[in-house]
């Protein structure tokens, strides 16, 4: 997921000033430090100003989050690792996940299988891990509101350096009227890079992070079923067949028996 948002961003840039460039632009009559300043600076202090501290901090934290495409669990592997631990617990006992459980890279899953191995009561274990969901949930919400805010506050950024920068053009009348075009053009870069940065970069970062939380979510709504069926001793089958249902089609476990034909064909 997180190759496919920095491929997504380089070809929306090479595409914009692709088009400017085959026009006619020059890529370097876009850089503006004034326009940059007032857009890009602006953004980030009104954006700021929305949220408390705490949550603005976490900007830098959030923008990688979705350049790398989230650090939750993959959703297979997750989906095998507890039908796995399901034939095990069937076999030898609860006790006998302790030094596998403490392995598990997921916090959520490690959380959870040891919750069951302490013989935490089911329903508690349940309430407890559907807490940690809910504020996750809430917590990844908010970074992507975050984004979401700004990509409405540059535009209008943008179009307040523009008119700016207009204001100091116009000031100037009766002088050359090429240095009055070139000004006219500077002043309206703003508006440039206020669209710009919010559809090529604060939206989509957006979105991104929506997605994210998304699937995290169902990564972490699959283990609480799985570790729930462990509990209750079900039959690695039907725990298997339960967490099929969180996997996309193409991601799904093999059956049985393409399990067996596989085994068979290497022992051949």
């Amino acid at each position: 997921m997180g190759i496919a948002t920095i491929i997504g961003i380089v070809v929306a840039i090479i595409g914009i000033l692709g088009g400017f460039v085959i026009e006619g632009g020059s890529v370097m009559s876009l850089f503006n430090i004034p326009g940059f300043m007032i857009v890009v600076v602006g953004t980030l202090g009104a954006t700021m100003t929305a949220f408390p501290l705490s949550s603005t901090l976490g900007i830098p934290g959030s923008a990688i989050r979705a350049l790398t495409g989230g650090n939750g669990a993959e959703p297979r592997e997750m989906a095998e690792q507890l039908v796995e631990m399901a034939d095990k617990a069937r076999r030898e006992g609860l006790l006998s996940l302790e030094e596998e459980a403490q392995k598990v890279e997921e916090p959520f899953a490690r959380k959870g299988l040891m919750l069951m191995i302490d013989g935490t009561d089911p329903e508690a274990l349940q309430s407890i891990l559907e807490i940690d969901m809910d504020q996750e949930a809430i917590r990844l919400k908010e970074q992507a509101e975050i984004w979401k805010t700004g990509s409405g506050f540059s535009p209008t950024l943008g179009v307040l350096g523009a008119v700016m920068g207009l204001i100091t053009v116009l000031s100037g009348l009766g002088g050359d009227v090429a240095a009055l075009g070139h000004g006219i053009a500077v002043a309206f870069v703003a508006t440039f890079y206020g669209v710009g940065l919010a559809n090529v970069l604060l939206l989509p970062i957006n979105m991104k992070l929506t997605a994210i939380a998304k699937e995290e979510r169902q990564v972490r709504e699959m283990i609480l079923e799985g570790i729930i069926s462990i509990q209750a001793g079900d039959n690695p089958r039907i725990v298997k067949e339960k967490l099929q249902g969180f996997l996309a089609p193409g991601n799904r476990l093999p059956e049985e028996d393409e399990e067996d034909d596989g085994a068979e064909a290497a022992a051949a």
